[in-house]
């Protein structure tokens, strides 16, 4: 027995994966397109780990050698399960990435963040060539911000500060996102906390307003990259 089987766990999500039957489709057909010798940036989510569990397949089945770079410490586990290697952004770049989404427009605008990994998601976007956005109906919107705030991730003792700068470009509601099994709020992988946000409006220059302000790490936001959707 591996020495890591155990506390390792089974291959669980954790909750319930909604619109399953739809994601694990768009997860077979994205891990089809790996090939031998790539560096692959994997998303979170819960289509991400669909996704990471067919390329498991295929490296199990197939002998298909890849690197991942993963873009949270759920990915990363999952991926230590599956016997696939995993890399940073410090040793090498991602010939194309995968994600999920929240929302997505027909502009392509994206917003992203339920699982608090916009960050590293936004860099590995950044530094590949190619980004595949997996999408099922459910997460198709004409208006951008009508379903789910725009997540913000902020340094902890700055959210009085972002707070007001926020309102400023037409932040209507702002919450602090709590975790569900500790007491106070979701704290990021990269030591912050998320602010859930709804916007009177979002344009092209939203996702820079939000950049700009003193405090703020990265938002949920993604508008203007080169991706390709995939839908079911």
């Amino acid at each position: 027995m591996e020495w890591n089987e155990k506390i390792l766990g089974e291959i669980n999500y954790g909750k319930e994966i909604v619109q399953k039957e739809e994601k694990e489709k768009l997860a077979k057909k994205v891990a089809s397109f790996a090939k031998n010798g790539e560096v692959i940036g994997f998303g979170s989510g819960s289509t991400s780990f669909l996704t990471a569990i067919e390329i498991g397949k295929r490296v199990a089945q197939e002998n298909l050698k890849i690197v991942a770079i993963p873009t949270s410490y759920e990915i990363k586990r999952l991926c230590a399960k599956l016997c696939i290697p995993t890399a940073s952004l410090l040793e090498k770049r991602p010939d194309w990435c995968f994600d999920g989404t929240d929302e997505i427009d027909e502009n392509g605008w994206l917003i992203k963040g339920r699982g608090a990994a916009m960050f590293k998601e936004k860099l590995n976007i950044k530094a590949s060539t190619k980004t595949y956005i997996l999408a099922d109906k459910s997460k198709v919107v004409q208006t951008l911000g009508t379903k789910c705030p725009v997540p913000v991730e902020v340094y902890p003792n700055a959210i009085c500060l972002v707070t007001e700068e926020l309102k400023k470009i037409g932040a209507t509601k702002i919450d602090l996102r709590l975790a569900v099994k500790k007491d106070g709020p979701v704290i990021t992988e990269n030591g912050n906390v998320i602010l859930d946000v709804f916007f009177s409006s979002i344009d092209a220059t939203l996702e820079q307003k939000i950049k700009s302000i003193t405090g703020v790490l990265e938002s949920g936001l993604f508008i203007g990259y080169h991706i390709e959707s995939i839908m079911e």
